[in-house]
């Protein structure tokens, strides 16, 4: 048996896919959920202060996303890895330490780009009452990626290792913490005290995601000191993590563009409109977010094209159906929610009238990303790079004169262009790619 892959004998004797998946995704969808609750709550208790406030934490999290995308996407790549030592952990281990040498380097620029986030907002020419609103807001984001970078990838290795519950203890221990300073301080900080609340947060569930793991019998007394680095291990783990962290600083950073179009183009009630819908997207694609993290390991150890694309299938239809269940909660309760978010009726107004889009734009997204950690199961992220340069390089030409055109309403159907050419092309490469699995070549290639 290749030692990298299940064999077919092996998947006899698991369980339904559909078990195996929402076996490992419940948890990490009630992990995700917690920090998108913390998300929401900041952005409410900001829309709800000042429309100004919501507007500049908007435009610094649209550099910070791709930042910690470009994180995270290193310690992503070694997910296929480190699923294939998960009845060895302690083959594992030093898996993660090559990926944080990777994500050391990778975190070190990104904090030098948060604090030039006033610089960007000068060069963009936002509104002088939104970029007056930073403060030390980027200094604090700063400092969370250094964080970051250098103490996570304990739960992407939990997850890969088949423990995805333990995932939920530090996620649920942060996002109290975090909910607790959000209240106690925004009403006397502001948007400053946001940034406090995410720093504190981060710290804690990186401590507590590395003591859980040191948990895992066999790891017990193991230190997680990144140690000497192996170069011929990372550059192979990298091949699989720098094309995935190339595509998430490609999508966020395009991403955060459109904040900035939004901000320029339809003024701060636009700038604070689109800062709720984004919220309110990344709510309903927790489910997919969760569901293409447990696929993952599972697609690297498929022995077959077969047992690859009835996992991905399985994948798809439990994020698609999540999603859709949530927008038709939303579209139903709308107004209700939106209240929660903002007191102007202008934002109020532009947000409602958009649900329906953002709906069909959230449908698309997340199925791509569920396709997307499919690929980087089958190691073949380079076509999820290819893919992302294709879409949003097209969302990139198209979000100006879209907003220009039809302002906030035409930077949403840009974005669900986008996300809907990106899916098509993934669909495509995972058909391709999932055709070789278990053969010859592939065994070699691994």
């Amino acid at each position: 048996m290749h030692p990298e892959r299940a064999t077919a004998r092996d998947f006899a004797f698991m369980p339904s896919p559909h078990r195996t998946i929402l076996n490992a995704a419940v948890p990490l969808f009630l992990s995700m959920s917690a920090g998108v609750v913390a998300q929401l709550i900041s952005t409410s208790l900001l829309g709800q202060q000042a429309t100004t406030q919501l507007a500049a934490f908007a435009l610094a999290t649209a550099v910070l996303a791709p930042v910690t995308a470009a994180v995270s996407g290193g310690l992503r790549g070694m997910a296929p890895f480190v699923a294939a030592c998960r009845d060895r952990p302690t083959e594992a281990l030093p898996i993660l330490k090559d990926a944080r040498w990777l994500t050391i380097g990778l975190g070190t620029v990104g904090a030098s780009v948060m604090l030039g986030v006033p610089l960007i907002a000068r060069i963009s020419r936002i509104p002088h009452e939104v970029a007056a609103e930073f403060g030390t807001l980027p200094l604090l984001m700063a400092f969370q990626v250094l964080l970051f970078s250098a103490g996570s990838g304990a739960n992407g290795m939990l997850i890969a290792l088949g423990r995805s519950r333990l995932v939920l203890w530090s996620s649920l221990s942060s996002t109290a913490v975090e909910v607790i300073l959000l209240l106690t301080l925004v009403p006397v900080m502001g948007i400053q005290g946001t940034g406090i609340a995410l720093l504190v947060s981060t710290a804690l569930a990186v401590t507590v995601s590395n003591v859980l793991l040191l948990r895992v019998p066999e790891l017990a007394g193991q230190s997680l000191w990144p140690g000497r680095p192996r170069p011929r291990e990372i550059v192979r783990m990298a091949k699989v993590g720098i094309p995935m962290s190339a595509t998430l600083v490609i999508k966020f950073t395009v991403m955060g563009g459109v904040t900035y179009a939004a901000a320029t183009r339809t003024g701060t009630q636009g700038a604070a409109a689109h800062a709720i819908l984004a919220s309110l997207e990344g709510f309903l694609g927790l489910v997919a977010f969760a569901v293409a993290q447990a696929a993952t390991p599972e697609i690297a150890r498929a022995a077959s094209p077969g047992d690859a694309r009835r996992l991905n299938r399985v994948a798809v239809a439990i994020a698609a159906s999540g999603l859709l269940s949530g927008a038709l909660v939303l579209l139903f309760l709308g107004e209700v929610v939106l209240e929660l978010f903002t007191s102007d009726a202008t934002v109020l107004a532009l947000t409602l009238v958009l649900l329906p889009l953002l709906t069909v734009y959230a449908l698309a997204n997340n199925c791509g990303i569920v396709m997307s950690w499919s690929l980087m199961g089958l190691r073949r992220s380079t076509w999820t790079l290819g893919s992302a340069i294709a879409g949003y390089g097209m969302l990139a030409l198209m979000m100006t004169p879209a907003a220009a055109a039809w302002e906030l309403t035409g930077l949403w159907i840009a974005l669900t262009a986008s996300s809907v050419l990106i899916l098509g092309a993934q669909i495509v490469g995972f058909v391709r790619y999932s055709a070789r699995v278990g053969s010859a070549l592939e065994t070699s290639r691994g």
